[in-house]
């Protein structure tokens, strides 16, 4: 009786574009077949070994009319069906209630065996979204999740030319993913397209290449999979002069400084630096620690970023000699002016803080994150009194690429 329940919701769950059939219309069921075919998946269609092989096991289904509608989105309650049919896992935890996942839905069930299985979960106040169409990264998140892989190295997120898109929160486990080879790209195998909404296809890959990581279906052949090259870091893996390395500083939208003040600074490299074969040198989101110095261009006052140290994921640091470009772009704070107006989103370094609190006598800067900066003089005995005062303000997305000045060598 379970099993006849269980095939019963994932053929009406399979059975209906998202949003377009109600729970309570039972369709058509699909008559089962020897082999397989869809009107629409041909043999040539680059997910065709997938869905014909889930199909023949009734893991997946297609349409009364003969069609299974591979480029059709697939809804968070379809994919909980399809999960609790592919899976049969331990539970991890007990079952919840969703405020939006009534007791006579069509997926209440399938939902919630997949959240008890670990491979689905809800979003804040209890609430799990059925309707809601399933991203990409999501269901990859959902499947490492669910079986419980763990990435040996976050560096396998980097394969992906988008892979600067890839959510914070999704990149441990689609590096995981990755290393699995649960991830199949159609039609380009370096785009992930983590954000864009899963299709049936894509989710009969996923599901497919993630049942093959544990032996239950046969390997397939297909140029979409992704495969990570496991490789050591040797010598030769150089990081030569004049690489250019993009970062920012994630604790805000600009940094303001007086254009005598140092400031030190954490950066974050917010895209993979790569060899010629391709392999990851400096994974995203490693960090460089180094300084805002003051730096004069002819007449004109600026200040320019000097990496120091290089922090890899794996924790270990390296001496790194790269710089920004100067950085001349300046605000004038006048008297009166309103602090929350004018740096909106910003960080400050104490010396600017100070100055900027001397003329505008604003008690709102006191609430506003300061960083340590070194100015030389008694800043607020300087600037009291003044009309106006002059900072240099930094756009971390656009201001602080970095170049490297000389050669840096990894090695084990």
């Amino acid at each position: 009786m379970k099993r006849l329940q269980t095939t019963t919701a994932l053929l009406i769950a399979l059975s209906m574009s998202a949003g377009t059939l109600s729970p309570l219309i039972t369709p058509a069921p699909v008559v089962a077949q020897t082999q397989i075919q869809f009107t629409d998946v041909t043999a040539s269609h680059w997910a065709s070994q997938f869905i014909i092989s889930l199909a023949e096991q009734e893991i997946i289904a297609g349409f009364p009319d003969g069609t299974f509608r591979p480029d059709e989105p697939v809804t968070r309650a379809q994919y909980a069906a399809m999960v609790r049919k592919a899976f049969s896992t331990s539970y991890i935890r007990s079952s919840t209630s969703f405020v939006d996942v009534s007791t006579n839905f069509w997926a209440a069930g399938a939902i919630d065996e997949a959240y008890r299985m670990g491979f689905l979960s809800g979003y804040p106040n209890n609430v799990f979204q059925p309707n809601q169409n399933i991203p990409r990264a999501q269901v990859l998140v959902s499947l490492a999740n669910g079986l419980d892989y763990q990435a040996t190295t976050l560096a396998s997120a980097d394969v992906y030319r988008d892979s600067q898109s890839i959510p914070n929160y999704a990149t441990a486990s689609i590096a995981a993913a990755t290393e699995q080879r649960m991830v199949v790209n159609y039609p380009d195998i370096q785009a992930l397209r983590p954000n864009q909404t899963a299709t049936r296809a894509d989710v009969a890959a996923f599901i497919y290449q993630a049942l093959a990581s544990q032996n239950q279906v046969a390997t397939v052949q297909s140029p979409y999979i992704v495969q990570v090259r496991r490789t050591t870091t040797t010598a030769q893996s150089t990081i030569t002069e004049g690489t250019t390395i993009p970062v920012t500083y994630t604790d805000g939208d600009k940094i303001v400084l007086l254009p005598d003040e140092t400031l030190p600074l954490t950066l974050q490299v917010t895209e993979a630096i790569r060899d010629n074969q391709g392999q990851v040198l400096i994974p995203r989101n490693s960090e460089i620690i180094g300084e805002l110095r003051p730096i004069t261009v002819g007449s004109q006052q600026g200040t320019q970023f000097i990496a120091q140290t290089l922090v890899l994921e794996s924790g270990r640091q390296l001496e790194l000699q790269a710089q920004s470009s100067v950085i001349t772009t300046t605000e004038t704070i006048r008297r009166g002016a309103s602090v929350g107006e004018v740096f909106a989103g910003a960080v400050l370094g104490s010396g600017a803080a100070a100055a900027v609190g001397s003329v505008t006598g604003d008690d709102e800067i006191q609430t506003w994150e300061v960083l340590t900066g070194t100015v030389a003089g008694a800043i607020g005995g300087l600037f009291l009194g003044r009309e106006r005062v002059e900072v240099i303000s930094v756009n971390p997305d656009t201001d602080l690429t970095l170049t490297v000045n000389q050669s840096l060598t990894l090695s084990e």
